[in-house]
């Protein structure tokens, strides 16, 4: 059996793990980031001083094997409708106050996750990066630092790094998935604020130097404003390895995007990532995509086919 790590947070690491959960025969441990600091999970990150769980309840639903109400509560977000002056639940997530409650009622956040992945049947690891409460922060390159997750991909200028307001303490857990893996990934989604940000706790900068699994990264399709609207294939892969990830094949798509679809985004300042054939790693293009919402989305069963052939090729 195959041991698979998949390194990330937001919506693009539940996207490869909902693929990857339908390849026979391998172990799967998600490394998830807890930097978030916006939207509901900062609030509550706040309030309670508890790691960011957002991303951790995507992945938790992008692993479940049971679909039950469960599932549908740790989805639900309340809206303006539901607003008192009494109760301010605007924009919050069940989910999020599940895991808020569970983590006082179970005594710890991990158990928290543990109890959740029963009642969804999710057979996978999901490991928080940390269980410190840490701000990212990024260096820009007129020299201002910007403070909080949230607020690095508002700011208008490129990013030079990104680093921690103290050295935070890696999970064990994820130091001996990595350094246990077979394979591991990194990708998709934002390369700042959703995968550098496990990359760049210490011990979990060391393990990835240290394993011996095949690393691999599933590459963006299009850029994102502000955060990396200029970049093409070689600057999101140098961007991941100045910060310490060690990489030997990147998979990229290599779909034609319908041209409104690009103009569409690109009033978005998004463009597509392209590859200038300048990197010294190998690059395989693959069938990746999904349109049918007029959107550029990964299409998780062509990660799971791509991911398959990876392993069978390379492992």
């Amino acid at each position: 059996m195959k041991k698979i790590v998949v390194i990330g947070g937001g919506h693009g690491q539940s996207t490869i793990l909902k693929g990857i959960k339908e390849i026979e025969d391998v172990a799967i441990s998600a490394i998830v980031t807890v930097a978030d600091d916006g939207g509901s999970t900062g609030r509550i990150r706040s309030l309670y001083n508890i790691p960011a769980m957002g991303d951790i309840r995507n992945v938790l639903l992008a692993l479940r094997t049971k679909d039950n109400f469960i599932s549908d509560l740790l989805a639900y977000r309340f809206s303006s409708a539901l607003y008192s002056d009494d109760f301010d639940i605007i924009g919050h997530n069940l989910g999020n106050l599940m895991m808020t409650a569970l983590t006082d009622t179970e005594g710890s956040f991990l158990k928290a996750i543990t109890t959740l992945k029963e009642a969804l049947g999710v057979k996978a690891e999901i490991i928080p990066s940390s269980l410190d409460i840490i701000t990212l922060y990024a260096k820009m390159d007129d020299d201002t630092i910007v403070k909080g997750e949230a607020n690095i991909p508002s700011y208008n200028h490129h990013i030079k790094k990104v680093f921690y307001d103290k050295e935070p303490e890696a999970t064990d857990s994820a130091i001996k998935a990595i350094l246990d893996a077979d394979l591991l990934v990194y990708g998709i989604g934002s390369v700042y604020t959703s995968i550098i940000p496990n990359i760049i706790i210490p011990k979990i900068k060391e393990a990835i130097a240290k394993t011996k699994a095949y690393k691999v990264y599933f590459a963006n399709c299009m850029t994102q404003n502000n955060e990396t609207f200029d970049y093409d294939l070689k600057d999101h892969v140098e961007a991941m390895m100045e910060h310490g990830a060690k990489i030997d094949l990147v998979v990229k798509h290599d779909d034609v995007i319908p041209s409104a679809i690009k103009e569409r985004y690109l009033l978005e300042n998004s463009i597509e990532v392209i590859d200038h054939h300048d990197l010294d790693i190998e690059v395989m293009p693959y069938d990746l995509l999904d349109f049918s919402r007029n959107l550029v989305r990964h299409d998780p069963y062509k990660i799971k086919a791509v991911t398959e052939k990876i392993i069978k090729e390379r492992l």
